[in-house]
């Protein structure tokens, strides 16, 4: 054998492995995106084009000149390097909005498909002594490695359900050790995250208080936080509880058992896998279903899948921005200014005026069952006014900033949905100062209803901004028609590949009193 060709066959195994290696990682990130269900890592891949982009393609052609006796070992070594050079190359120097996070399992899931990969290697270098048909090999996991890490997800799945049994029994145990212990479900389609945070700042005031942190908003996500951060003295526990799929907020239910709830929003959000309204109604009102008889949930009777759902099994407070027949707590009064908003709160005990810095209808909607639920613990009102008053805005939620240069920043980087996107550009259109900016690449997981919803949502930036930047190929389209049917001139309309891009305009356009509003932002299994 030639030395030229025995180098490249010994690079083709070295770097085979290395590529191998990175694909792996990327592949488990984005299993982990897809909270480790196959069956949604399977939707990402029919969705997402990542099976059909231009180096995948390259491998598959790589594959078939490998494959190919009549061409020169060279040649095919040549090829199959060159692709897998460019594929470290790319993973190597990305950057992601959310990286792979080195969790237990993700380790057990990685470990599993390198010894598959590995095992499988051995037994063909075993069984032919081809250094070549090995790299072969090396390059056909490359091209089907979405199907090492799916089968290596499944092997473990009687595994990780044994673990996880464990930890649940865990769980369960501390919680069943608390009897004192009140626990407040949170549940909606979106505000569940900010309520929690509201609700944690106004009762804190007067309790020991523990809330699942940031999206810690699932079965394994409470009960991490209950194993590793509920204390003996906890008089009180926030839960938040996210839902995907039928019967996830009562699996929740189940384990912690709450007496009081709150519904923040019933509206058109995760639509790829509920599919229609009324099973993301059902799902969310699996909360007030696990109530007791004394039990109290809060709904919100501004979103007409909240008002219509009646409860029977436990008490039912309604709550609205703009008063409805059945609401206990509605707002008779809103005022808008440069630090926050004041705004009167009619309740059972009266009329109550609060200052806040937080801006925004919804943010507003947001405090009303933080407020009710801590006049229901017996706070009285002058402490949650004060606690109202210190509330700081949530991180990517409508939250504020000025820039040293003078420009204001509104950040609704998180999840953007129909009903929030709309409340965001009313902010926006309130911003009289200098010129309204606003980048995003469109509203996500709203299935069939994609692209009329975020035609919709064009149509509402030409009606708020004056300036769009629309970012990625996933909603432009359909953005660009609203924009366009709303009468949006096209000489105020970018459209860019990145965020980065969108950035780089901005820093040419934006002068000081001009606002921009970043609404929301496409996690990596959305790039």
């Amino acid at each position: 054998m030639e030395i030229l060709t025995l180098i490249l066959l010994s690079a083709l195994l070295i770097i085979g492995l290395v590529n191998m290696a990175c694909e792996l990682k990327r592949d488990l990130m984005m299993l982990q995106q897809n909270s480790y269900r196959n069956e949604r890592y399977m939707r990402w891949l029919r969705t997402s084009g990542d099976t059909t982009s231009y180096i995948r393609l390259c491998s598959y052609i790589a594959l078939l000149v490998m494959m190919a006796p009549q061409l020169s070992e060279k040649f095919r070594c040549a090829a199959a390097l060159a692709v897998m050079l460019i594929n470290i190359f790319n993973l190597s120097t990305a950057t992601y909005k959310k990286p792979l996070v080195w969790t237990p399992r993700a380790k057990r899931i990685y470990s599993v498909g390198a010894v598959l990969t590995l095992a499988a290697g051995a037994v063909i270098w075993a069984c032919t002594r081809s250094m070549m048909w090995t790299g072969t090999y090396l390059m056909l996991t490359y091209a089907g490695s979405h199907i090492i890490t799916l089968f290596s997800n499944w092997l473990l799945r009687p595994v990780e359900a044994k673990i996880n049994k464990g930890y649940y029994d865990d769980a369960a145990r501390i919680l069943k050790s608390m009897p004192d212990m009140k626990v407040i479900g949170i549940t909606g389609s979106y505000g569940k995250t900010s309520t929690k945070h509201y609700l944690n700042r106004i009762l804190s005031e007067q309790f020991n208080v523990l809330m699942t942190p940031g999206s810690y908003n699932t079965l394994m996500g409470v009960i991490r936080t209950v194993r590793e951060m509920m204390q003996p003295y906890t008089e009180l526990f926030i839960c938040e509880m996210g839902a995907k799929n039928i019967g996830d907020i009562k699996e929740i239910c189940d384990l912690v058992h709450p007496q009081i709830g709150i519904i923040t929003a019933v509206g058109e959000q995760h639509l790829e896998s509920f599919k229609t309204i009324e099973n993301v109604q059902r799902t969310k009102f699996e909360l007030a279903d696990a109530l007791p008889s004394d039990g109290t949930v809060y709904v919100n009777n501004d979103f007409p899948y909240g008002a219509s759902r009646q409860v029977t099994n436990a008490k039912c407070v309604r709550y609205s921005i703009h008063k409805t027949d059945e609401a206990t707590f509605w707002v008779t009064e809103m005022r808008f200014h440069e630090n926050g908003t004041d705004f009167t709160l009619h309740t059972p005990q009266g009329d109550a005026e609060f200052s806040t810095r937080l801006i925004g209808e919804f943010n507003i909607s947001n405090l009303i069952p933080a407020i009710a639920v801590a006049m229901q613990l017996g706070m009285p009102v002058e402490r949650i006014r004060h606690a109202v008053s210190r509330i700081e805005q949530v991180e990517h939620r409508l939250s504020m900033k000025r820039t040293p240069g003078g420009i204001t920043i509104i950040d609704d980087a998180f999840n953007s949905n129909p009903d929030g996107s709309r409340m965001a550009l009313d902010v926006l259109s309130s911003m009289t100062k200098g010129k309204r900016i606003i980048i995003t690449p469109g509203m996500i997981e709203l299935g069939d209803k994609q692209h009329e919803y975020n035609k919709r949502f064009g149509s509402k930036i030409a009606q708020s901004a004056d300036i769009a930047i629309i970012v990625g190929a996933y909603n432009r389209d359909a953005i660009l028609m609203g924009l366009k049917e709303a009468g949006m001139p096209e000489e105020k309309v970018r459209a860019v590949e990145t965020f980065n891009e969108a950035q780089a305009i901005l820093t040419t356009i934006a002068r000081p009193g001009d606002t921009v509003l970043y609404e929301n932002d496409l996690p990596d299994t959305f790039k």
